[in-house]
């Protein structure tokens, strides 16, 4: 045996003394009372004189005095350490004279070393009080000294919250953010009035504050319905560029994926285990950044694994994917690197096989893992890097839920399924869209399962109902943030406010693809057999050819098929008529075979000289009128006789199949009217419209 593991043997077979530590009360009692024996028994041995013993006694209590001055000992203390040298001193003197083996002796040693003990665990106690009284007092000071701003800050909201909201509040709490960026009120509206009053005058609060551009005064929940928090911006981070964080550490689906920040500079996490995403921003407002800065909070968590369908030429997912797949980025240790998302759809086909092996996972999860779900007596599916999430993140999937073509409603019909099935067994989507208009929020689906919405609007007024996109949520202006990559995010676990998403460059997203390589889960089994051959073999070379195509050279002003620098988006190809434009092309052509029809606008050919009568007017169903929402609105004007009908029976008769609303059709009505297509009869609530081939008197 080692003399390192006898020491420790020796070591744990008794209690360890510290020699090094202080004396307490009972020690100190008990090393007091003996040693002032031993003195008294070795004095009276030797016939030592005892006033040796009372001058060392009257020494130690006079030194014990002059060290508690120095370190500003309370009296209590002072006079506690003196009187127990001076005692002790005294006992053996007398012990010396009178012999220390006495039973007087022994009993009056015990006595005093009793006495000893309690008074130094009552000067102890002081002392403890004494020392936490002045931390006290010196808190107090700080706090007096920080609590005059707060002060000043809650009287001045006070006053203005009742001149501007008329309420009466109390302000319970002024907390300073830690960015310095503002701060935030705990209020306690009186009356019973919730934070709603407080928040829809958000902007009159904002003005009369005198906050900068881009900074709010907003008011949401507080820690239960009786109170209300104001969180005030006074520096606007929002107007600075920042970039995606540095740091690639490891993130998880149940840590939260962060998104962007908010006006107090603080990251906002997305928690997506059971929620759906939609992001919704119009050309220009930093749609796409943000669609990155999502892949890359993706790529970093190891319990989840990204497919993306971008019908655009699969430009968000080509940053992550084509460097890997072209051998450009190598790892430290020479292994190759894997694609930052796991399965990339540009074409409609890969989109639609995709959707697939999307539902055949779910369905198959909720057969194979029964006896997990059992064990964990739950029925979500435990998310792990041994099981991971699947988050289909589907550019512009919100126009593919409202497009009337029947090719692209099928992929809606898929991307619903998945939505409405795959909840519990860790399938979820991220969709996004050019605005957030009726048409885009007109799915329940959508408006149930989204439950984190962001807003993108970099100054776009225009397709941006902030109402309908956080329904209940007040003094949301889209002018507030007008700074490309900002906008307003909700979630679940907090309201929507301002926020900005980090810029992101392709040459991050190429550092993030080899950071985050070898962190990325395997599909587990159960899903991956489910998912068969169409998931395995999503890379192959005939598969992905359709992203290699997608090169332009610098000679790519030739637009020639053939030319060397052609840009070749098969996305963009062909494709056969659907069955809803062969129905408004025969509707047309029925029309001009019934009717005739007056010359198109735009056809430069000449005529046939001939005296055929201009019939039909239908150059109002050329360009934007060829949709077939407005041939069905046309079919109903036609097949309403001479009794015509009106917009309001239009409008819900086409409401269920396209999404039309009432304001559309008037305005559809009115154009026919300029052109002479439709006529109006009556006035008011009994105005009705009639085809114009109704309109003639034979």
């Amino acid at each position: 045996m080692s003399s390192t593991a006898t020491a420790k043997k020796n070591n744990s077979s008794g209690p360890v003394l510290d020699w090094a530590a202080g004396h307490g009360p009972v020690t100190g009692a008990l090393s007091a009372t003996t040693g002032a024996f031993a003195i008294a028994t070795t004095g009276a041995a030797t016939a030592m004189p005892p006033g040796w013993a009372l001058a060392v006694g009257a020494a130690g209590a006079l030194g014990h005095t002059v060290v508690g001055l120095r370190v500003r000992n309370a009296g209590r203390t002072l006079a506690t350490r003196a009187a127990s040298w001076l005692v002790g001193a005294g006992w053996t003197t007398w012990a010396m004279t009178n012999g220390p083996l006495t039973w007087a002796a022994l009993g009056s040693l015990a006595t005093m070393g009793v006495g000893i003990g309690a008074a130094a665990r009552s000067a102890a106690l002081f002392e403890e009080a004494r020392e936490e009284e002045a931390l006290a007092v010196e808190q107090r000071a700080i706090a007096q000294e920080l609590s005059a701003e707060r002060r000043a800050i809650a009287a001045e909201w006070v006053e203005r919250i009742q001149r501007i909201c008329h309420i009466t509040v109390r302000v319970l709490g002024v907390e300073q953010w830690e960015t310095g960026a503002g701060y935030s009120l705990d209020l306690e509206p009186q009356g019973g009035v919730t934070f709603d009053r407080i928040a829809q005058h958000s902007v009159v609060l904002s003005a009369d504050a005198k906050l900068p551009h881009g900074c709010t005064a907003t008011a949401s929940p507080g820690i239960h319905q009786g109170r209300t928090i104001l969180d005030v911006t006074t520096v606007n981070v929002l107007e600075e560029k920042r970039d995606y964080p540095a740091d690639y550490s490891t993130l998880s689906i149940h840590t939260g994926i962060p998104w962007g920040y908010r006006t107090n500079a603080e990251q906002i996490r997305v928690y997506l285990r059971e929620q759906c995403a939609l992001i919704v921003g119009p050309t220009g407002s930093g749609k796409t950044n943000m669609v990155h800065g999502i892949l890359a909070g993706f790529a970093r968590a190891e319990d989840m694994l990204t497919w993306v369908i971008d019908l655009n030429a699969g430009s968000a997912g080509l940053p992550w994917v084509l460097p890997a797949l072209n051998g450009e980025l190598v790892r430290e240790d020479g292994k190759p690197v894997r694609p930052g998302v796991d399965w990339l759809a540009g074409t409609y086909d890969e989109a639609l096989t995709m959707l697939d092996a999307a539902v055949h996972v779910a369905k198959q999860r909720k057969m194979g893992y029964q006896d997990l779900l059992s064990k964990a007596n739950t029925d979500l599916l435990p998310i792990s890097p041994r099981i991971p999430q699947i988050m289909l993140v589907i550019d512009e999937g919100a126009e593919i839920l409202a497009s009337q073509d029947r090719q692209i409603r099928k992929l809606g019909e898929k991307i619903l399924e998945v939505i409405r099935i795959a909840r519990a067994m860790g399938v979820r989507t991220v969709l996004t869209a050019l605005g957030a208009t009726g048409g885009v929020l007109s799915n329940l689906m959508i408006r149930r399962e989204a439950k984190v919405r962001v807003a993108l609007t970099g100054g776009e007024t225009e397709g941006m109902d902030l109402s309908k996109m956080f329904p209940g949520r007040r003094g949301l202006r889209v002018d507030q943030a007008p700074f490309k990559g900002a906008g307003f995010m909700g979630t679940p676990e907090s309201p929507a406010a301002l926020f900005k998403g980090w810029r992101i460059l392709p040459n991050q997203i190429r550092e993030i693809t080899v950071a985050t390589s070898d962190r990325h889960p395997m599909l587990d089994d159960v899903s991956a057999k489910a998912a068969g051959p169409a998931y395995a073999r999503r890379w192959d070379a005939e598969r992905t050819a359709w992203m290699r195509n997608q090169v332009a050279t610098d000679d790519a002003g030739d637009a020639s098929p053939g030319a060397p620098g052609t840009l070749r988006l098969s996305a963009l190809s062909d494709r056969p008529e659907s069955a809803e434009e062969e129905l408004a092309r025969r509707f047309r052509e029925e029309i001009d075979a019934q009717f005739g029809t007056a010359p198109d606008p735009n056809t430069t050919a000449e005529g046939d000289g001939s005296d055929r009568p201009a019939g039909l007017n239908l150059s109002a169903l050329r360009g934007e009128q060829d949709s077939p929402a407005q041939q069905a609105a046309l079919a109903l004007l036609l097949a309403a006789g001479r009794e015509g009908t009106g917009a309001s029976a239009i409008a819900r008769a086409l409401a269920d199949q396209y999404g039309t609303t009432r304001q559309t059709v008037v305005g559809w009505l009115k154009t026919w009217m300029r052109d002479g297509t439709a006529a109006r009869v009556g006035e008011g609530t009994k105005a009705r419209y009639v085809h114009r081939s109704h309109t003639s008197d034979d």
